[in-house]
């Protein structure tokens, strides 16, 4: 019953997103640490400068922070075959290239680097014979037989380790994956190995118990079969721990919360990120780093959260000048002001930026094209023409621009390329508000929910689309599927507005629907689950729980499954020990 889709959405997004972007800061503050305990004499060693090590490291790390990333690269580059900070730091370099590009050239140079890396790093790891090799593949090595200068060549070796991994599941092949499991295995045997060394673990330890509490249940039984197991609470304790250490790694584990209530509670949960908690975490480095683009642009994502889309939308534009070298990080931040255009219903804007996205950014060239035409298809007719756009070209390129990941289909441009479908013919079929239905792929009635005059006006929009739809005199073959789908996105209009009533009226209307609906089987599921929230909401968890459980049980092979298995799963988690007290769930379909 396990979609590799499943595993390769996970792997391949999550984790490339999330290590990939703060590799390289981890593995400066990593340096900066462990040379700051050298200078105490905590480590010694006969091979390296100490100095140098740590007035280069030191200097790498304000050079990073300071946006100059490639005079970063420049002053690892040269002991990176001496030193395994030096090599740890230049390889993540070019594994955050790779994520960002997808350019098959950088995805070799930095496969080849982090070959490299490993090789220097085993030159400080406890040299070991063949039977005490195979013992530490089934048993914890036992750390305090390691000195502390091993010890910290372990922390080296295992995070290039589970950056190798994460570039091997691009790999497309089966092979590929099973290798990239492994090698987070081995990762994850390291981190438990040196688990009393605090300082230097916090961070893999926390984020890897914190993403794998993430896994809906059917993918986690596999990651248990190569050894994994998450507990959330732990993963968050320890990352607070590492945050409120006032230590120079304490950033790491600041990173990655707030990767978690900013990024990943929203699109993987249901929205419940601690915005506070992300505030006081940020609020240290934006007084010593105001200018740095990371901290621009976490203080412009807290504010589109917040319903603040201004401010976010100033944000957001001064991290894109505040530096040149990566545009990269532009195109991070074009994204996200596509969608505060968006949730103002500000649709020549928000085309703009859609527009920059397809012409410049290589990540997903069918979906951005996708919301190209979604967004251009809220606009005027005549607004298309004077843009010199046409909606019914551009989303016949989208099947076309998909990409494979490991051999499997990216399930949002899979998503993207059957909803275009409809204009393959020569009698386009035309989608009623695509661009609001990728409002919801992306959990954006959550954060538009903050504001309820812009959740009015998109109301507003959605019932002059459903009057359009009713007075049609030659309803297509996409009818039903249309109707239902504004029904869905109403009713998440009026439960964030407090109608609850009239909200759980339109997500019935689609559920009783189902036998009607000929090509978007994805709205029933996600309908019931939104009903489940509503439930919640009313305070009646029972009914919550079972409604939520029946689309988890007994719906399948539909569009966005993997997405919608995340959000059951954290919805389920925060409805606690009632789950135990529901009859079983009857047979899935």
């Amino acid at each position: 019953d396990i979609s590799m889709n499943h595993i390769y959405f996970f792997f391949v997004f999550f984790l490339n997103f999330l290590y990939s972007l703060f590799f390289l800061i981890k593995k400066i503050i990593i340096t900066y640490f462990v040379v700051w305990n050298v200078r105490k004499g905590l480590i010694h060693s006969d091979n390296i400068d100490l100095e140098t090590v740590l007035k280069e490291c030191s200097g790498a790390l304000d050079l990073f922070l300071n946006n100059r990333f490639m005079d970063a690269l420049a002053l690892l580059k040269p002991r990176r075959n001496q030193s395994m900070y030096h090599a740890m730091g230049y390889s993540s370099i070019l594994v955050m290239q790779a994520g960002m590009t997808f350019e098959p050239k950088d995805m070799d140079a930095a496969m080849s680097s982090l070959g490299e890396s490993l090789q220097t790093c085993q030159k400080f790891r406890k040299k070991v014979g063949i039977i005490e090799s195979l013992s530490n593949f089934f048993y914890r090595q036992q750390a305090e037989r390691l000195t502390e200068e091993e010890m910290h060549a372990e922390l080296c070796y295992a995070e290039v380790l589970l950056q190798k991994a994460a570039l091997t599941f691009l790999d497309e092949s089966i092979i590929g994956f099973i290798k990239g499991g492994m090698r987070i295995r081995n990762s994850y045997q390291i981190y438990n190995t040196l688990t009393h060394f605090r300082g230097g673990v916090s961070m893999g330890i926390g984020s890897f118990n914190l993403m794998l509490s993430l896994l809906p249940s059917r993918v986690l039984r596999l990651m248990e079969f190569l050894g994994f197991s998450g507990d959330r609470e732990m993963g968050l304790s320890e990352l607070r721990s590492g945050a409120a250490s006032n230590s120079l790694r304490s950033i790491l584990s600041t990173l990655t919360l707030l990767m978690f209530h900013l990024y990943i509670s929203v699109i993987l949960g249901i929205g419940d990120g601690d915005l506070k908690e992300a505030e006081a975490l940020l609020a240290p480095y934006k007084n010593k780093f105001p200018n740095g683009a990371l901290i621009l642009f976490y203080t412009a994502r807290i504010a589109v959260l917040k319903g603040n889309f201004t401010f976010a939308q100033e944000k957001y534009l001064a991290c894109i000048a505040s530096q040149e070298e990566w545009r990269q990080i532009h195109h991070l931040c074009y994204w996200e002001l596509m969608w505060a255009y968006s949730f103002e219903q500000n649709w020549r804007e928000a085309y703009h930026y859609a527009n920059l996205l397809s012409k410049e950014s290589k990540w997903s060239q069918a979906v951005y094209v996708f919301q190209k035409a979604a967004i251009l298809s809220m606009l005027p007719e005549e607004e298309v023409t004077e843009l010199g756009e046409n909606v019914v070209q551009l989303f016949r390129q989208v099947e076309g621009l998909r990409l494979k990941i490991a051999g499997k289909s990216i399930p949002t441009e899979k998503f993207a390329a059957k909803k275009a479908q409809r204009y393959v013919s020569s009698v386009p079929g035309k989608l009623v508000v695509p661009a609001l239905e990728m409002m919801y792929v992306w959990n954006g009635f959550t954060v538009v929910g903050k504001r309820p005059e812009l959740t009015e006006n998109i109301l507003s929009t959605l019932e002059k689309t459903e009057d359009q739809l009713r007075n049609e005199t030659h309803p297509s073959e996409y009818h039903q599927d249309d109707e239902c789908l504004v029904q869905l996105l109403k009713g998440l209009c009026l439960r964030e507005l407090g109608r609850l009533v009239q909200a759980e009226i339109c997500f019935n209307r689609v559920i009783s629907s189902e036998n009607n609906i000929r090509h978007d089987t994805y709205l029933v599921p996600f309908t019931m689950y939104e009903l489940g929230l509503l439930h919640k909401q009313k305070g009646d968890i029972t009914k919550a729980i079972s409604v939520i459980e029946d689309a988890k049980m007994n719906y399948k092979d539909y569009s966005m499954e993997s997405r919608l298995h995340f959000r059951i799963h954290a919805a389920l988690n925060t409805m606690g020990s009632f789950a135990a007290k529901l009859p079983p769930s009857r047979t899935p379909a």
